[in-house]
């Protein structure tokens, strides 16, 4: 991956395909709350505890919310890693009639790509 700022926030772009907004309202759901996996190893929200898909979702969302002037290395940073997880998960696609409501777009939407809005 790039470390052209310019490319980063391209990438970035390109991977995350909900708004703010979109995004927001998703993390208060109990689906998005229903995937991924907790610091302690414990998948999904076991123990009340957030998982990691989840507090990303939350740090995509204020990336989103700043302007690209006022981004920072550690935010280029952490655009990268939601980048690198996107394409990654896309790989992982599960046939097309599990997609809509399958924990593997749960767990992409957590991290600001809806795979259906493709």
């Amino acid at each position: 991956m790039s470390d052209d700022p310019d490319k980063v926030y391209a990438d970035f772009q390109d991977a995350v395909n909900m708004s703010a907004a979109q995004l927001e309202r998703w993390l208060d759901s109990e689906e998005s709350k229903s995937v991924g996996w907790n610091d302690d190893g414990r998948k999904d929200s076991a123990g009340g505890q957030e998982s990691k898909g989840h507090k990303s979702g939350r740090q995509i969302v204020a990336l989103l919310h700043k302007h690209k002037a006022d981004l920072d290395d550690d935010d280029r940073a952490e655009m990268k890693r939601v980048t690198g997880y996107v394409h990654r998960h896309l790989a992982q696609q599960p046939t097309k009639e599990e997609v809509k409501t399958s924990r593997w777009r749960y767990s992409l939407m957590n991290w600001g790509h809806d795979p259906r809005e493709e």
